[in-house]
């Protein structure tokens, strides 16, 4: 598939950042032009409205969602670690992403709201032939769920809510026993 082009992931990236940033209401096509460094034309040219660029930005989503759960299938550590582990965010594509979907699902775009749900609906498709049972598989995305929510809330602050490098690593440990 030809990488799309520059301009084009550009006016992606500022959207998503204003999104992020923001939030739904401040990423308007002048805004995201703007911050893109594009003419409102340019904008135009690649996404002809705040509708289409949001389906640019839930295209991107699926695009990398289809990346992670290829290095989810192949992870050594199998995707039940793999899943748990990547759950403490890093600022990745697929992170940016995530919250960029998630401004605009609570900004009310039922499309958002339906590629998260897909989103996860993957993943889970994806650890389910390897938990015993639909509770195991609750469990990790649960669990996982919390991760994510909680190490949002480590950004700004000294103390940390989630756990890092050997109680990560524990708490990975624990939930492959209680799953298996």
């Amino acid at each position: 598939m030809p990488r799309p082009p520059l301009a084009r992931e550009r006016v992606l990236d500022a959207f998503e950042a204003i999104l992020i940033e923001d939030g739904e209401r401040t990423a308007t096509l002048e805004a995201t032009a703007k911050a893109a460094g594009v003419s409102k034309g340019g904008l135009l040219y690649h996404f002809g409205s705040k509708d289409d660029l949001a389906a640019g930005l839930l295209e991107r989503l699926a695009r990398l969602t289809d990346l992670d759960l290829e290095r989810m299938a192949e992870a050594p550590e199998g995707p039940v670690a793999y899943y748990v582990r990547t759950s403490v965010m890093e600022d990745d594509a697929l992170d940016r992403a995530l919250i960029a979907a998630s401004r605009l699902a609570q900004g009310g775009d039922p499309a958002a709201s339906d590629a998260l749900r897909e989103v996860r609906r993957r993943w889970g498709g994806t650890i389910r032939p390897h938990v015993r049972d639909e509770t195991a598989l609750d469990l990790v995305m649960l669990v996982s769920d919390g991760l994510y929510f909680n190490n949002s809330l480590d950004v700004h602050g000294p103390a940390r809510l989630v756990p890092h490098g050997p109680e990560l690593e524990a708490l990975v440990d624990l939930v492959l026993r209680a799953v298996r």
